[in-house]
């Protein structure tokens, strides 16, 4: 094989270059193809860069002083070929000073300290020879860069010791840091002797986590010598601090190293460059901005006076352990953070790997935040390094540990990238190359699959999008707020004031309330370490609520159930507003209290606004129908269906406490919710006639009646209905009638059987001659009953009848029987509207409960309930026959539809909707505080302020709350009494 054929294969780009290269009288006899050199050349990332500086290397040094390097496989040969083929920049600096070729091939991992002396000395008058000190601080600074980057590129996989090559870096720049102070101090000897200078650093550089080229933020601290004055000790230590930043960053022959960059100190850079301790200590108590203590936290003394940078750090340290309780701080860093992303050109937005959506401030700003947050009371969190911080959040249950290690990941790989893109020609950027040749480079130098290049982008994008995705999740985390809102002594959790923090709080049982928290949070678990962070938060939120005691238990007993689970406190601690609305259910529900305890997982539905809103018929029904297909016994599958009703129940019930639903649509989700728990019972009822059987005889459809019909289900609805019946081809009536009533039956046992979650009445005595008559009739049957017996109050029931399970079909045919004789020609007669008035004011006197104020009496009261619909369904038995818009089942759209037509006045419509709404919102809240129907304006004064909180109204609102609503009925009931019992045409 030629050459250049060789070459070709082996990753050379310009391979008549590389041949050419191949072929110098520098590397004769050494380059053969397949040869050990040109096949090491090779391996490297960029092999075309590595062999042209390798020519001109050796041509500096001379063939004798590298062949036995470069024709011997080793380690030292590996680390040179590699340094040439990442570095134009540093490969030049090789051919410059071919004597640091030792500190690529021996390179060795050094301490801080050794770092500092190396530079020290070669600084100093002895060792700096004929270089001037700025000459000789940035050779021997390359020197040690060299060995840097050797051991970083020659690692088999830089991303897992990229946090050593930072810390290295950073250490480095330290030592140059102290070197520039000595040059300092001998070029001002006097400026030396009137002041004490340390040298703070700040940003990547204060938390070892530095890049190869980048601004090192610095913050200069000074104190003056015995005897000097301080006025004068700072004009002497700026001198000093500006040598120090001319030492580092002024170009020489040489080059420079970085610039120094002291503008996060006070004032930014309209303050003066140099402070005192106390100077410093006095801005940042009156004046500082949250964003400089979030700077603070990654301040370390690194170069001058040890001493006096040690008493800055323990002075500084308070103001970055406080600054989470200042107000609107977590607010202040996301919008900063925001800021930062805004600044962006347009054009080096879908290139940043630090500053853009995914990069590296993503996940150091969302470190820093929980950091700064929780680490107010947990130690362990307080570390100036990004990726120990994130362990730190990961072992203490503040992160999850698979996002704690995606973000790893992510981390490593972006600071890898970022080292390789810089190192390449020792220029400061951030951006991702768009060359496919040094995408290339860069995907080589990680060890990426081949084609190099494209696996780094496709690694890159799915980067980005988790950081992306973690970072909003952590970041914008309503907890931090929350939490950042808390005394540091309560978000302690320290037993020795606990109980007094209870009291406070409006817990009645205090040690109770401490036996529940010690529970929840010994040992040293995950789980109990999670629950030492919501605590303190919960607790707030519980002791807003009547009944904070309560939930409290129910929260122990809630995490008991789900502690176990990997999603249960993940979803608190991260998923949008979850504890809060957990919170706000177990002090303020017992109703949804009952239904979590039942079925736990259902808490699950508290994660997002959308799993809150109510689920349509058919979505429920499908669940329902999905679940029971697995259970071979039927019994087993009405008890999975209604399992199902439990968490859809629970789903209604949060979205109506938490107002995320309205009323009208938590009245139509229970009703669907109603209908798909029928059919479900009505499917395995047919299921065990089948089995038992053989075969169905009948089809049997279920009608809703009365709120069901009308789909304005409360909490404490039960299901009225009718059942109908139709036999199949050769059936007789007689056998289609007997196998409808044992369905019907069946079902009606399903519904009833014992069980965990709330009783749904199955009630059937609305049907043609009440208890006594069949259980289900033919469409016939119905037909004759209506035109030869039905009574007036029975053709009003039917104003509210409409399918809800069984055959479509069918449903539909029993609709059409009824139609004529619910929206007869000519309405009501005389009669007909005396008997139904006379029956209304009977059941007035007969029906109240005896003891019962009329007044406050939710359903039979004085313009409660029954006043409104029997209103409104007196107007639509007169008028519906001649205006369709009538011909509804609801209530409130009837109600509309008699304003619109002109037989109510506006006035009298909204008296009649206030009424109506607003007695079956107080009805479902009783039974949502309490667990258990309640028929009138609560008296006792908890559950009316229980109830008035469910309602969205204030502390202390509860007598407010039902003095409105007897206003309401007071005035729903004069409508009543002048349309219903009244002379007016209705």
């Amino acid at each position: 094989m030629s050459l250049t054929g060789w070459l070709a294969r082996a990753g050379f780009e310009d391979t008549a270059s590389a041949a050419r290269f191949a072929t110098a009288a520098e590397l004769e006899g050494w380059s053969a193809p397949g040869g050990s050199l040109l096949t090491a050349i090779s391996q490297v990332a960029d092999p075309d860069l590595a062999l042209k500086t390798l020519v001109r290397l050796v041509a500096a040094v001379g063939r004798g002083r590298l062949e036995d390097l470069l024709t011997t496989q080793s380690l030292g040969r590996d680390r040179l070929l590699r340094v040439l083929g990442e570095s134009v920049a540093l490969g030049d600096h090789l051919v410059r000073h071919p004597e640091h070729i030792c500190a690529v091939i021996d390179a060795v991992p050094m301490e801080a300290s050794e770092r500092v002396r190396d530079l020290l000395q070669a600084v100093c008058p002895q060792g700096r020879g004929d270089l001037s000190s700025q000459d000789a601080l940035r050779v021997a600074y390359r020197r040690q860069l060299l060995g840097i980057l050797a051991l970083d590129v020659s690692a088999p996989n830089p991303q897992a010791t990229v946090h050593h090559t930072a810390a290295a870096l950073a250490d480095l720049a330290g030592a140059a840091l102290e070197a520039a102070v000595a040059v300092a101090h001998e070029t001002h000897p006097q400026a030396g002797s009137k002041a004490r200078l340390a040298v703070i650093a700040m940003g990547k550089c204060g938390g070892r986590e530095l890049n190869y080229i980048s601004d090192v933020d610095v913050i200069f601290v000074s104190e003056p010598a015995e005897a000097v004055s301080e006025e004068e000790g700072i004009e002497a230590a700026t001198v000093l601090a500006a040598e120090v930043m001319r030492t580092c960053s002024a170009h020489t022959g040489e080059g420079t190293l970085w610039q120094v960059d002291p503008a996060l100190r006070p004032e930014g850079k309209q303050g003066p460059l140099v402070r005192t301790v106390a100077s410093h200590v006095r801005y940042y108590k009156r004046w500082a901005k949250t964003w400089e203590f979030q700077a603070l936290l990654k301040a370390r003394a690194v170069a001058g006076d040890a001493e006096l940078g040690q008493a800055y750090e323990e002075a500084i340290r308070p103001f970055v352990w406080q600054a989470a309780s200042r107000e609107n701080f977590v607010t202040d860093v996301q919008a900063m953070r925001a800021r930062v992303e805004r600044h962006i050109p347009p054009a080096e937005v879908d290139r940043q790997l630090k500053l853009g959506s995914g990069g590296l401030r993503d996940v150091e700003f969302s470190v820093q935040l929980l950091q700064l947050v929780h680490g107010r009371t947990d130690e362990s969190l307080r570390s100036r390094n990004t990726l120990e911080a994130l362990a730190a959040l990961a072992a203490g249950g503040y992160v999850a540990r698979e996002d704690a290690a995606a973000l790893d990941a992510a981390y490593r790989f972006l600071r890898s990238v970022e080292h390789r893109v810089q190192f390449a020609k020792m220029k400061r950027t951030h951006l991702m190359p768009q060359g496919p040749h040094d995408l290339q480079r860069i995907g080589r130098g990680l060890r990426l699959a081949a084609p190099a290049a494209e696996s780094l982008t496709a690694v890159w994008q799915e980067h980005k999008r988790t950081v992306r995705q973690i970072h909003k999740l952590l970041f914008y985390r309503p907890l931090l707020s929350a939490v950042a809102r808390l005394r540091p002594e309560d978000a302690r959790l320290r037993p020795e004031a606990a109980k007094e923090r209870f009291a406070a709080l409006g817990f009645s049982d205090s040690a109770g309330a401490l036996r529940h928290i010690e529970a929840l949070t010994a040992g040293v678990s995950r789980t109990a370490a999670i629950q030492r962070t919501l605590l303190p938060v919960m607790l707030g939120w519980f002791a807003e609520e009547v009944d904070p005691d309560n939930g409290l238990l129910a929260f122990r007993r809630i995490s008991e159930s789900l502690g176990h689970t990997t999603w249960y406190l993940r979803m608190l601690r991260d998923e949008g507003k979850a504890a809060e609305r957990l919170a706000r259910v177990l002090a303020r529900s017992r109703f949804l209290v009952s239904l979590l305890e039942q079925t736990p997982d259902a808490a699950r539905i508290l994660s997002g606004d959308a799993a809150v809103l109510p689920r349509s018929r058919e979505a429920v029904l499908a669940t329902m129908r999905a679940a029971m297909k697995r259970q071979d016994d039927p019994a087993e599958a009405m008890v999975t269906a209604r399992k199902v009703r439990r968490s859809e129940l629970f789903r209604c019930a949060l979205g109506d406490l938490i107002d995320t639903s309205s009323t009208e649509e938590t009245m139509r989700g229970l009703s669907d919710l109603n209908e798909a728990i029928v059919q479900a019972a009505l499917d395995v009822a047919e299921r065990i006639y089948i089995v038992e059987h053989g075969q169905l005889p009948v089809q049997v459809a279920f009608i809703g009646m009365g709120r069901l019909g009308g789909r304005e289900c409360g909490f404490a609805s039960d299901a009225d209905v009718l059942a109908v019946h139709r036999p199949c081809q050769a059936v007789s009536d007689e056998d289609a009638a007997a196998a409808a009533k044992e369905i019907v039956q069946q079902v009606r046992s399903l519904l009833s059987a014992p069980g965990p979650d709330p009783s749904l009445g199955f009630d059937m005595d609305l049907r043609p001659e009440g208890k006594t008559g069949p259980l289900s009739r033919s469409i016939a049957g119905y037909r004759s009953y209506m035109q030869r017996w039905a009574q007036a109050w029975e053709r009003q029931a039917m104003v509210r009848a409409r399918p809800i399970a069984g055959p479509d079909d069918l449903g539909e045919e029993f609709v059409q029987a009824v139609d004529p004789y619910r929206w007869a020609e000519g309405g009501l007669t005389d009669a007909q509207v005396r008997e139904i008035r006379k029956l209304k004011a009977r059941m007035e006197g007969e029906r109240l409960p005896r003891g019962a104020d009329p007044r406050r009496h939710f359903k039979l009261g004085r313009g409660g309930l029954s006043d409104v619909e029997w209103t409104v369904q007196l107007i639509q038995l007169q008028h519906a026959h001649k205006h369709p818009t009538l011909r509804t089942t609801s209530t409130l759209e009837a109600l509309q539809a008699a304003v619109d037509l002109g037989l109510l006045t506006q006035i009298e419509g909204v008296a009649l909707e206030e009424a109506w709404v607003t007695a079956s919102q107080m009805r479902d809240a009783v039974m949502l505080w309490r667990g258990r129907s309640a028929d009138s304006v609560p008296e006792h004064v908890v559950d009316a302020e229980a109830m008035a909180r469910i309602l969205g109204w204030g502390p202390g609102s509860g007598p407010e709350t039902g003095e409105h609503y007897l206003r309401l009925a007071r005035h729903s009931r004069e409508v009543m009494e002048r349309r219903f019992y009244g002379q007016e045409t209705l």
